[in-house]
């Protein structure tokens, strides 16, 4: 079998099982953990030359057209269940996940409620989970013309934004939520955050089982005393955020939830992203939930 390439995606659970040995103990001993680069440590810092910031239309589901050297890897459902709709691989029915997210706002700003925003620009991902959950957490304070977004790029980026006094308010999940929060920003209201799996063409979903199998004992680790893992973090974050802040003051994060993620679901998720037709008319296809969904038989 070819090496199982894992994309972490900014949580604790892959780096407990290389730890304690519960890949190799499931039987998945040729994998490498290697970061994609919409969440990798390394992410430089992005420099703007006026407080205008132009959109970044290059997010979590074009890196899925281009294609990730990953044998799994994660992002949004939204994203996922697109991608995979339109062919760029498989979402993975088995387990989904689940992460903090919230809109915040500096600690001065006079924004102190939802309805605030109306006309403000939340700093979101384009066509990732930011921009998704952020319309679906406005949309009952305000009007669609009311709800105006800024694709800032990463969420390493939007951290930058933040504290460089160039977002008003921004969306933002995970460590990441952590990190603001810690440095005095301020929740304006917590969002829906849902994370599935992609697996591309010709990965052996004996592997992906595996996997997840050593995800779901570093999950009850976590469980049951989180706390003595937050070191892993500093795997995740950028060393310019990560010397800002404690880790060991950071909660759990993200959670993987092993329950399948149903026809319904999918289906449901297709509907609500092309009524508001966040793809422009870009995404044709709708594949069928049986094609788009691997699950185990």
């Amino acid at each position: 079998m070819a090496t199982f390439i894992v994309n972490p995606h900014g949580r604790l659970q892959e780096w407990i099982a290389d730890e304690k040995g519960y890949f190799s103990d499931v039987g998945l001993t040729d994998y490498r953990l290697s970061a994609h680069d919409l969440l990798t440590k390394n992410a430089p810092r992005q420099v703007h030359e006026t407080a205008r910031i132009a959109d970044n239309k290059s997010g979590a589901y074009q890196t899925y057209e281009k294609g990730r050297d990953a044998s799994i890897s994660c992002a949004c459902h939204w994203t996922v269940n697109m991608a995979a709709s339109d062919t760029h691989g498989k979402l993975w029915g088995e387990c989904y996940s689940v992460t903090p997210c919230a809109i915040v706002v500096p600690e001065d700003s006079a924004i102190r409620a939802p309805g605030d925003l109306s006309g403000v620009e939340v700093h979101v991902g384009y066509q990732s989970g930011s921009h998704y959950t952020t319309i679906q957490a406005l949309e009952p304070y305000l009007e669609d013309k009311q709800i105006k977004l800024k694709f800032g790029g990463t969420p390493a980026d939007r951290v930058d934004q933040l504290l460089d006094g160039l977002a008003p308010a921004a969306t933002v999940f995970g460590p990441q939520l952590y990190t603001v929060e810690q440095l005095g920003f301020r929740k304006i209201i917590d969002c829906t955050f849902m994370v599935a799996a992609m697996v591309p063409a010709g990965v052996d979903t004996t592997q992906v089982a595996q996997y997840y199998r050593a995800l779901r004992m570093a999950q009850a680790d976590i469980d049951q005393m989180h706390q003595s893992y937050l070191h892993y973090y500093l795997n995740e974050l950028p060393e310019r955020h990560a010397k800002l802040i404690d880790v060991q003051r950071f909660g759990p994060g993200e959670r993987l939830v092993f329950e399948p993620y149903t026809q319904a679901m999918y289906e449901s998720t297709q509907t609500w992203i092309r009524q508001r037709d966040i793809f422009d008319g870009t995404s044709t296809e709708r594949g069928a939930y049986e094609d788009a969904v691997a699950r185990l038989a």
